[in-house]
């Protein structure tokens, strides 16, 4: 009997590559992997002959076209655009060629600007979006939508999981353009090594926000897809189609820079700035339906933290140009 096929897309990213690693420790599956160079998936020509001529078992959609604030703002056409085009090749490609199975990974921008925390599934379309990332919010709305439409109508199993803020090894530590844990990771690797005195923060430090190591996402995915249909539909939250992933465990800014700056050896002093904008005070997602399907997190964050910085002080020397 043949290995279930498993086509990952988006390998090359930080997600991507955190599946293809859980999966490989896990074995049990033949991987289907292709660069951009090899399958581009704007092109709906090439994803359709790719699925017609390749048989995939299951799909762990984790290519997206992704970006800083920055790149949000200037760029909202080709982050619409471009990841509406990508969602609707592969999903309707899988479902033509009869793929079974199929994992969606979305974002937790999806949810309103205001939404009630800790964020309940049901919180989706209730209000209005984070403007800066509006465009790739709406692209991840319609990938859900479309992918619970064709399980709908069709009887496929392509089910949805929205992350929290993820970080780990492969992430962007782009001094501009990064996430604020490779931003602040970066910063205070700096800092130690330039014995500076103080290391300023931007905000108060008060805001709270939940991380999650991207090994434990590549977990919860591999749990999720791998639920009973019948299993993972009796933990969706009622009227939803997608399930949260996350720690259930949020902190501040002030103690995550602090957390930060001890694994980086850092000794000397963090200022926040107040005169800087804080954003929303909280963002912090409801995991109950996860938990209830049998899975909880495992990487706390610190433990997380240090094993990051070591990837990064591994490969700060190919990182500096990026």
């Amino acid at each position: 009997m043949s290995l279930p096929r498993v086509f990952v897309a988006g390998h090359r990213g930080m997600v991507g590559r955190a599946i293809v690693r859980r999966l490989e420790s896990l074995g049990g599956v033949e991987l289907e992997l292709r660069t951009r160079a090899e399958l581009d998936l704007t092109d709906q020509r090439a994803v359709r002959a790719f699925f017609a001529s390749t048989r995939v078992d299951q799909i762990y959609f984790a290519a997206a076209r992704v970006g800083g604030i920055h790149a949000n703002e200037t760029y909202p056409a080709e982050f619409l655009y471009d990841n509406l085009v990508i969602q609707t090749n592969v999903i309707h490609a899988a479902h033509e060629a009869g793929v079974p199975r199929l994992l969606f990974l979305g974002s937790s921008c999806i949810y309103p600007k205001l939404a009630p925390q800790p964020i309940v599934e049901d919180a989706l379309l209730t209000g209005p979006l984070e403007p800066t990332n509006e465009a790739y919010a709406i692209a991840k709305i319609a990938g859900i939508k479309l992918c619970a439409a064709y399980t709908r109508q069709y009887g496929r199993d392509y089910r949805s999981v929205m992350p929290t803020n993820l970080y780990g090894p492969s992430d962007n530590f782009h001094p501009e353009n990064s996430h604020v844990i490779p931003g602040m990771l970066r910063r205070f690797d700096e800092a130690t090594a330039g014995n500076v005195d103080a290391v300023a923060m931007w905000g108060t430090g008060t805001p709270l926000r939940e991380f999650m190591h991207v090994d434990d996402m590549a977990a919860a995915a591999e749990h999720v897809m791998n639920l009973p249909s019948a299993a993972y539909r009796r933990c969706l939250v009622d009227g939803t189609a997608h399930m949260n992933v996350g720690t259930g465990v949020d902190c501040t800014i002030a103690e995550l820079a602090a957390t930060v700056a001890r694994v980086s050896g850092y000794c000397g002093r963090i200022d926040f700035d107040a005169t800087r904008p804080d954003g929303t005070p909280r963002k912090l997602l409801d995991v109950s339906a996860l938990h209830a399907s049998g899975w909880r997190h495992t990487i706390e964050l610190e433990e997380g933290l240090a094993a990051t910085r070591e990837w990064f002080v591994a490969n700060r020397d190919s990182l500096r140009s990026s």
